[in-house]
Formats: C-alpha cells, sequence, structure tokens
C-alpha cells in the first residue's frame, strides 16, 4: 500500500511539473501561432507533396488511395468536404509559373521552419543549426516524409492483394493489424520529430513515451473530434457552407496542443529526473551532516 502512495504521489509530482511548465511555455498561444501558420501552409505544402508523387510514376497507381488515407486519418469529419477543395486548390497552384512554384515551397517550408523555432523553444535551446544544415534538413522533412508514407500505404495495399492471405482468414487478421497502421505511424513520426528536431540531445526513452502519449491522444482525438462535430452541429448551423473553415481551424488547433503536450512530456521527464537526483543528493547530504 506504501509503496502504490509512493508511486501516486511520484505521479502526481510529475503532472505538477508538467502543467507548470505548459504553463510557463505558453502551450495553448504557441499552438494557435502554429495552427495559423499550419491554415496558411495547408495549400502550398499539400501541393508540393502531391507534385513529387507525380515526378515518381511508380507511386501515380496509389496517389488516390494516399490521399483518402491521409484526409480520413489526418483530417476527420470534414475530410470528404476538404479534400474537394483542396484538390480544386492544388489544381489551379499547377498552373503557376516558376516563381510562384517557389513561393509555394517557401511557404511550405515555413511550416516545418516554425515547428523547428517552437520545439527548440520548448526545450530551452539555443543552439541555431547553420542555414545550409537546417534548409537540408527541412527539405529531407518536406520530400522523405511523404515518400515514407507512400511506402506505407503501398505496402498495406500490396499485401491485401495477396491471394494466400483469403486462407483460413489470415486476410482477416491482417486487415486488422493494418487497422493500426495510422497509430504506428503516429507513434513513428511523433519519435522522430522529438528526437530528431531539437538541436539538444533528447534521451530516446524519453521521445519514445512522449510520442506514446501524444500518438495515442491524437488517434484518441480523432474520434472525439468526430463525433462532437456530428453531436453538436453548431458550426454548421452558424456558418452554413463555410462551416468547414472554423472546424478546420479547431482540429489543427488541437492537433497542435496534442503535439506540443508530448513535447512537454518529453522534457519533463528529463527534469524530472534531474530534480529527484537532486532531492537525493540532499537528503544523502543532510543524513551524513546529522551522523
Amino acid at each position: 500500500m506504501r509503496t502504490l502512495w509512493h508511486r501516486v504521489k511520484k505521479g502526481l509530482h510529475f503532472a505538477h511539473l508538467l502543467l507548470k511548465r505548459a504553463d510557463k511555455d505558453g502551450l495553448t498561444l504557441l499552438a494557435g501561432h502554429l495552427a495559423y501558420v499550419s491554415l496558411l501552409s495547408l495549400v502550398p505544402l499539400i501541393a508540393v507533396v502531391f507534385s513529387l508523387f507525380a515526378l515518381f510514376p511508380v507511386f501515380s497507381d496509389i496517389s488516390a488511395q494516399l490521399k483518402t488515407f491521409i484526409f480520413n486519418n489526418f483530417m476527420p469529419a470534414t475530410g470528404d468536404v476538404i479534400q474537394r477543395y483542396l484538390e480544386q486548390f492544388v489544381a489551379n497552384s499547377s498552373k503557376m509559373t516558376a516563381v510562384g512554384t517557389c513561393g509555394l515551397i517557401v511557404t511550405a517550408l515555413l511550416l516545418i521552419a516554425s515547428v523547428d523555432s517552437v520545439l527548440n523553444k520548448i526545450w530551452n535551446s539555443k543552439t541555431k543549426r547553420p542555414i545550409v544544415f537546417s534548409f537540408a534538413v527541412y527539405w529531407m522533412v518536406l520530400t522523405l516524409g511523404p515518400i515514407l508514407l507512400v511506402a506505407s500505404v503501398a505496402i498495406s495495399s500490396y499485401l491485401l492483394s495477396l491471394n494466400w492471405l483469403s486462407i483460413n482468414g489470415v486476410h482477416s487478421v491482417i486487415d486488422h493489424t493494418l487497422r493500426v497502421l495510422p497509430l504506428l505511424i503516429s507513434w513513428v513520426s511523433f519519435w522522430l520529430l522529438y528526437q530528431v528536431v531539437p538541436t539538444v540531445r533528447v534521451p530516446p526513452l524519453d521521445a519514445l513515451v512522449g510520442a506514446l502519449v501524444a500518438g495515442s491522444l491524437f488517434e484518441l482525438g480523432k474520434k472525439v473530434f468526430a463525433l462532437y462535430v456530428q453531436l453538436f452541429p453548431s458550426y454548421q448551423l452558424i456558418y452554413g457552407v463555410l462551416a468547414v473553415i472554423p472546424i478546420l481551424f479547431l482540429w489543427v488547433y488541437v492537433s497542435w496542443c496534442i503535439v506540443l503536450l508530448g513535447a512537454e512530456i518529453t522534457v519533463t521527464l528529463g527534469e524530472y529526473r534531474s530534480l529527484r537526483r537532486l532531492q537525493s543528493s540532499d537528503s544523502a547530504a543532510l543524513s551524513v551532516k546529522e551522523s
């Protein structure tokens, strides 16, 4: 019983440190900033991503599947409406000149740079990467990220198309396994985000804990948010056909709150350990002094 109470006290202490740190960093304000930048960068980012897909003919067959996967798993409740509008915007962007295309790329990179700045602010990192190195990292995220996502969708489609999977219910097992693919992608993505973006060293296990919490909350948040939009259609009643705008902004804001919460958890884990070590050393020193 004493051990259980001790663990509860440690958990409450950690939660107190986490909330205090999140309030100090202004988590909700940072999430609002990233949500605003995200909305400005959303169309350019998607335009750049699907333009990259067009450069690889091997991805053309699964482009439609990828679009459905992205909008169903990252934009709940209004994914079909948003997809329709964004496809129109992306189609219009394909008619732009070279200067306009460069502008799209710069705007898309602006979002990645903002995420980099906010996360390093949470980690209190004063170290600045060289501009060339930062640009290389941003460009790698912009290119390799979509390619890895395409690869995961392609592998899923290939596995489901194999004939032997229909034998003895194996197809059903694989199908249920692939249903957790979005959750696995969320965990891996958040872990890479917390591990790679900060300019300070982040313990891999701390990043993993933050990623597991953030990824799980993100997947749960999608379902809760979709249910909220269905049960409380106040936005549709007030805004009508424009309801997709506040709904999209609200979801993007909630998403960034979850992302930054995972970052705060990752940072607080290290600070909590340091505080515990300091308290232990103080207690040991006091014991020696009393003896």
